[in-house]
C-alpha cells in the first residue's frame, strides 16, 4: 500500500472537525504569500477607493447588482 494510500485511510478515520482541520492546514500549506502580489492588490484597492470617494467611478447597490446575475 502506498504512503498517500494509508495517511488517507488514516485521515477517513478521523472524527469530521478533525478532518476539517487536516484538510484546511493542507491548503493553508500550498498558500505561499506573495509580497508583490499583496503589494499591488493594496495599491490597487487605495486606488478604487479614491475614486469611491471622488465620485469618479460609478457605483451599484448590491441589490441592483444581485439582481441582475440571480
Amino acid at each position: 500500500m502506498s504512503s498517500f494510500q494509508s495517511i488517507f485511510e488514516n485521515a477517513l478515520k478521523l472524527k469530521p472537525l478533525e478532518r476539517t482541520q487536516l484538510v484546511e492546514g493542507l491548503l493553508n500549506s500550498l498558500e505561499k504569500p506573495d509580497e508583490e502580489i499583496d503589494r499591488a492588490w493594496k495599491q490597487e484597492a487605495l486606488k478604487r477607493y479614491e475614486a469611491y470617494k471622488e465620485n469618479r467611478v460609478r457605483v451599484k447597490d448590491l441589490d441592483e447588482v444581485m439582481k441582475r446575475y440571480l
